[in-house]
């Protein structure tokens, strides 16, 4: 009986060692997964920040419930017409706390390796088929925002109920272009702007001529009605005489002569 009782003894204190505790720490979700057992697969309860036995058979896997980001180099797509573009996308990512445990049962693996992975090829796939209905024109010009939004979309739908919340999507670069096709578009930007200065120039011109064109007009009019006013009134040739005098006297005068405008005055 004390053999058995001792082996019996021994085989319990190896059970107990080879249990352990693993800890879930801050900013992380837990998955318990059970890889061993009548009972192996994954616990569908997330698992907050605490200590949490784990027997033999027994993994917690951990993802970060924080904005994380990362940005993709050179992720390639086309326009309509098949002309190959590419740019650096850049995303804010987290784990959902609450389908953490669906996370895992999706992917099986961490986060880093679904980022590169998974969610990559989402990002791609989501970009690639908002530019295929748009030519180089509108991707490189007035719907280079919206297709990214509407690719950010797409994005956040698919993942979103597998546990992965895309928090952001923006381009990390400027869209790269064939060498050729970008000068045309360098070209076509500079000829549209040099038209609207010239544009711009035409109208400063014509608003200055018309200006002085009205300028000329009003001029005009206020001579016709003074002349009239003159030929009306002759006393108005004097009065503008006196207004323009200075008051000084003249320091000689013919003899017999009458002072300026004294003399018109005392009339």
């Amino acid at each position: 009986m004390k053999v058995v009782g001792g082996g019996v003894a021994v085989i319990m204190l190896l059970s107990i060692s080879s249990c352990s505790f693993e800890r879930v720490t801050s900013g992380h979700v837990g998955v318990k997964v059970q890889n061993v057992g009548s009972g192996s697969g994954v616990d569908p309860q997330p698992l907050s920040v605490g200590w949490y036995f784990t027997p033999p058979g027994t993994s917690i896997y951990e993802y970060k419930v924080y904005a994380q980001p990362y940005t993709y180099q050179k992720v390639p797509f086309q326009d309509k017409n098949g002309l190959s573009i590419d740019a650096d996308i850049a995303i804010s990512y987290q784990a959902n706390p609450a389908l953490a445990p669906k996370l895992f049962q999706q992917y099986r693996v961490e986060m880093d390796s679904i980022i590169l992975g998974a969610v990559y090829n989402e990002v791609k796939d989501a970009i690639s088929k908002e530019s295929g209905v748009l030519t180089v024109d509108q991707i490189y010009g007035a719907e280079k925002g919206a297709l990214l939004d509407r690719a950010a979309t797409r994005v956040r739908n698919k993942l979103g109920k597998y546990g992965i919340q895309i928090e952001s999507m923006t381009w990390a670069s400027r869209i790269r272009l064939p060498i050729t096709i970008q000068n045309q578009i360098n070209a076509r930007v500079a000829n549209e702007q040099e038209a609207l200065a010239a544009e711009a120039n035409v109208k400063t011109a014509t608003a200055r001529a018309k200006a002085g064109v009205e300028a000329a007009k009003g001029k005009a009019e206020a001579l016709k009605i003074e002349q009239e006013a003159i030929q009306n009134s002759p006393q108005i040739v004097e009065l503008r005489a006196v207004e323009k005098w200075n008051g000084v006297l003249p320091t000689t005068m013919v003899p017999g002569s009458s002072v300026p405008f004294i003399g018109k005055v005392a009339k």
